[in-house]
């Protein structure tokens, strides 16, 4: 990342070089266990679909039958995280087809979907709750990373550089922004330069 800025006759080249972001180590991942109740609740906070893989359960069925699963559910769970194996049952899937937009007799219109056991994404919601609460608490991620971030989205990052083109403008600051938009190996590029 580079940022020029007008100072005078001088042009001061300031090089932020992206190793600056990254901690000299991470403390290790230590995921904490599950409880009944947490499977429970998790098992409720899935969207209600009666789509089903291999195992033909729905999460209909397993929303109703929770009470009486939460028990194994939360063993299995746990056995998992202590032992950091995923059960190889539960890393099947089924494959289909997604239509995106354009011409449906195209296939490259389509994008691949995995259904998943139900009971894989139960586990799988678990596992992603235990690594967030993991990166944000030993505080992992940049402040500049605006993806895989609870209440951060691309409007939070455009946003942000608005904002920083903005105020470098407003202080009399020369801005120089590069973007590349990669679609079908084809690369787009703009540069917007402003003195």
């Amino acid at each position: 990342m580079q940022l020029i800025q007008k100072m005078g006759m001088q042009h001061l080249l300031i090089t932020i070089h992206y190793t600056s972001y990254l901690v000299q180590s991470f403390p290790s991942l230590k995921l904490k266990f599950v409880s009944s109740k947490e499977i429970e609740v998790t098992t409720h906070s899935l969207k209600p679909t009666d789509s089903h893989e291999y195992d033909e359960i729905s999460i209909q069925i397993l929303k109703v039958s929770s009470l009486y699963i939460s028990s194994p559910l939360t063993y299995l769970c746990n056995w998992m995280l202590s032992s950091g194996i995923f059960p190889s049952r539960l890393k099947f899937s089924e494959i289909k087809p997604l239509f995106k937009k354009g011409d449906k007799s195209s296939i490259s219109y389509y994008r691949p979907v995995s259904i998943l056991t139900s009971f894989s994404k139960i586990i799988e919601k678990i596992i992603c709750t235990r690594i967030i609460e993991h990166v944000n608490y030993n505080q992992i991620l940049a402040e500049e990373q605006f993806g895989f971030k609870n209440k951060y989205s691309t409007d939070s990052a455009t946003y942000k550089l608005l904002n920083d083109i903005l105020t470098s403008l407003n202080s009399k600051l020369r801005v120089e922004d590069f973007f590349a938009i990669f679609k079908k190996l084809l690369i787009v590029s703009t540069m917007i330069f402003c003195c």
